[in-house]
């Protein structure tokens, strides 16, 4: 499951703590781990537990806090769009809901190309900036109107 390549990427992340505190790695093995396959499959959070000398529950409780890991296959690009109540107020809702619309989906589903998969976020603390939404958990797109979303999806196609 881990490769070589992967597991020195790991190493590299674990080689910033105290030797006794491997497990404080979790959070970027788990990024290295979802970025070679996609998302993070059961196998995938054993195998990094497994690697960290953790228990499998405790690497699975912090790929479930964070919206940035992926327990299903999601699109090529994965669309974050903050909902949280200062983007809600400054068009984060009409931002989602036109995303549905222009993409023919629902929250947490993907195109049938498999090109998109929209999701919903809490506060990514831009909030000067709203509505924002997250391209692929790293980049961030602030003052998202219709027209900016329009020119971000052919930029993404």
């Amino acid at each position: 499951m881990l490769t070589p390549e992967l597991i020195a990427r790991i190493d590299r992340e674990i080689a910033k703590y105290p030797v006794e505190q491997k497990q404080s790695a979790v959070m970027a093995a788990l990024a290295i781990a979802q970025e070679a396959a996609g998302w993070l499959s059961p196998e995938a959070i054993e195998a990094v537990a497994s690697y960290l000398e953790m228990s499998p529950v405790a690497a699975l409780e912090v790929a479930t806090f964070y919206n940035m890991y992926d327990l299903k296959p999601v699109g090529r690009h994965k669309l974050t769009v903050c909902t949280n109540l200062p983007c809600m107020l400054s068009g984060g809702m009409h931002a989602l809901e036109y995303l549905q619309e222009k993409l023919g989906i629902g929250l947490d589903e993907t195109t049938p190309d498999g090109k998109f998969t929209l999701k919903q976020g809490e506060c990514m603390g831009a909030c000067g900036d709203a509505p924002v939404l997250l391209v692929n958990n790293r980049h961030m797109c602030c003052s998202m109107t219709p027209a900016e979303i329009d020119r971000l999806l052919a930029e993404l196609d």
